[in-house]
């Protein structure tokens, strides 16, 4: 396409409409003497509609609106991880050199160092016939992360020549017999998925060591989860011990509008969290896009685009990756902003009728995929919701309950009682439990989630005896509901409260968490047969072995303190009368 230059027609904050371009849609254009990055989101006449990535204060009509030719593209290659970007992939610390602590306008970084030299180490060979995504070589890029090199998906060939060394991303390494020079960095069009061979049923759960998600609502690897919380909640926490603990290889965190002293709070502890697969930096396979709530609107959907094709781009390599959007709310404030700027119909509470269809064209590129490879990687979304006033009405909660199939809900209440993880097990819900329960019986025990629906029967019988017990006191109570409180007591402050700060708390193992819950629901059974024996309620209750059962899930060698506990149970419960 011939690239020419257009005018600036007309400036409205964000949005500025331009004459003669002949820009496609979604084609990148800078606009205005500084050349500002934007993107063409409308086309009416002989007038593009166009969003503008930084701020447009000083914008006149008449200034240049150069043509790029090309779509915004997100830079690919060795060097991705452990960077800090903004939402147009520009890395802080490459802007912070060139502009100081102010960013300057106009400013184009690379998103990955193009003067750093990678060691490549080739798999392909001369004469080997190369299929689109099939592996061309390896570079070692963090201690545990083995780059693949890969052939783009829309290319194939015959390897004529093919080197090893030390390169650039913009150096050939390889070369096709049609003359075709590959080199290290790949670019691709953010808003475009990257394609698979295929998507695979969502039949493995994506491991968090946290017991309310973990035993109750669990997400599927390449699945979907939401986070909705009112303010102080707990979802930044969440999202980072979710980074932290889930059994995923790369972690793609967005923070997508936030509040600008929690984005520099979390560029200040994310680097500081050790993964402890290797007692080592997490950062050193997490990718952060940072994305204050005081920028350029625009750039926030310029944000999530940018990390979910990066994200798709380390799967495409076999990896599980898992991508946080903190929060999405931001977005869809983003998109209400500019669709009134649009001057189009509003839908409800003013956000634009397309809300329901970005968000799903979002969370849609998620999944459990066989790459054009031929391995198995996942990409699973979990996206925090700010709701105002903690309404999970509002249209973006709504929305995003339709096309997610795990919620997990957030509770102002249980955070006003000290209750972490904030997780209201009443109101939140897996679509993923049907088909995750074969695994669980195959690889955990045959009657996980026979017990696991026992818990959530007595907490469901808790809940509706805690109404009555407001009106007359938990004494009016017959005592086998007494009993039935007291053990809910325990399921919620010895299984689902959970420390993330406690060395050995913040992660609990699949067979811990059973064998926990296992425990406290033989002490259930206990109880109700010696009630049945006539043994007072109070008796039952004073028995010691329940709170020793407390301290069991504080230590990392649990499990002959907890044989000792069911001991002393069995020994209390025999000799009661």
């Amino acid at each position: 396409m011939e690239v020419g230059t257009g005018k600036v027609h007309r400036v409205a904050g964000p949005v500025v409409q331009a004459t003669g371009l002949k820009s496609h849609m979604y084609d990148l254009v800078l606009v205005g003497e500084e050349g500002l990055m934007s993107e063409v989101i409308g086309i009416a006449g002989d007038k593009h509609v166009i969003q503008v990535y930084e701020d447009t204060d000083g914008v006149k009509p008449g200034e240049p609106v150069k043509e790029t030719g090309a779509p915004l593209v997100a830079q690919l290659g060795p060097g991705i991880l452990t960077s800090i970007y903004d939402g147009i992939q520009r890395p802080l610390p490459k802007l912070v050199e060139a502009s100081g602590n102010f960013i300057s306008r106009g400013l184009f970084v690379d998103g990955i160092d193009h003067k750093k030299k990678w060691e490549f180490e080739p798999v392909a060979k001369k004469g080997d016939k190369l299929e689109p995504g099939q592996t061309i070589g390896t570079v070692q890029e963090q201690l545990l992360i083995k780059h693949k090199i890969m052939m783009p998906p829309d290319k194939r060939g015959t390897v004529k020549e093919i080197k090893s060394g030390n390169f650039t991303v913009e150096e050939t390494i390889c070369v096709l017999e049609d003359g075709t020079e590959l080199p290290m960095i790949q670019y691709w069009p953010v808003r475009r998925a990257r394609p698979s061979r295929s998507k695979e049923a969502p039949s493995i759960p994506l491991r968090t060591g946290q017991r309310v998600i973990d035993g109750f609502f669990s997400l599927a690897k390449g699945g979907t989860a939401a986070i909705p919380g009112g303010f102080g909640t707990g979802k930044t926490v969440m999202q980072q011990t979710l980074s932290k603990w889930s059994d995923v290889d790369i972690v793609v965190y967005v923070g997508c509008g936030e509040r600008g002293n929690e984005m520099a709070d979390l560029l200040h502890e994310f680097p500081e969290l050790v993964d402890p697969r290797t007692d080592r930096p997490l950062m050193e396979r997490s990718i952060v896009y940072a994305n204050t709530s005081n920028m350029p609107v625009a750039a926030r959907e310029a944000s999530i685009y940018t990390g979910i094709t990066t994200a798709e781009y380390y799967r495409d390599m076999g990896y599980d990756v898992m991508m946080t959007a903190d929060s999405t709310s931001r977005w869809a404030e983003a998109m209400r902003e500019l669709s009134s700027r649009l001057e189009e119909m509003p839908g409800e509470e003013g956000y634009p009728a397309y809300l329901g269809a970005r968000l799903a064209d979002f969370y849609e590129r998620s999944g459990r995929v066989t790459t054009l490879e031929g391995t198995e990687g996942s990409v699973s979304i979990v996206g925090a919701v700010s709701p105002p006033g903690g309404d999970f009405t509002e249209p973006v909660t709504q929305n995003t309950l339709r096309i997610t199939k795990v919620f997990w809900a957030l509770d102002s209440k249980l955070t006003q009682r000290r209750h972490f993880p904030s997780i209201n097990w009443l109101d939140s819900y897996s679509l993923y439990d049907l088909t995750l329960e074969p695994w669980f019986v195959e690889n955990v025990s045959p009657d996980w989630n026979k017990n696991k629906r026992r818990a959530m029967e007595i907490l469901q019988e808790n809940a509706e005896l805690e109404e009555i017990v407001m009106l007359v006191g938990s004494d009016a109570l017959p005592e086998d509901q007494q009993l039935t409180l007291e053990v809910a007591r325990m399921i919620i402050n010895f299984w689902l409260a959970q420390s993330a700060f406690h060395p050995v708390d913040t992660f609990c193992p699949y067979k811990k968490q059973f064998d926990l819950l296992k425990a406290i629901l033989h002490f259930r059974d206990l109880a109700f047969e010696a009630l049945a024996r006539g043994v007072p309620t109070d008796v039952i209750l004073g028995t010691p072995s329940k709170d020793a059962l407390a301290k069991v899930r504080l230590l990392e060698d649990y499990e002959p303190e907890l044989e000792k506990v069911r001991a002393q149970m069995e020994s209390e419960f025999k000799t009661m009368s």
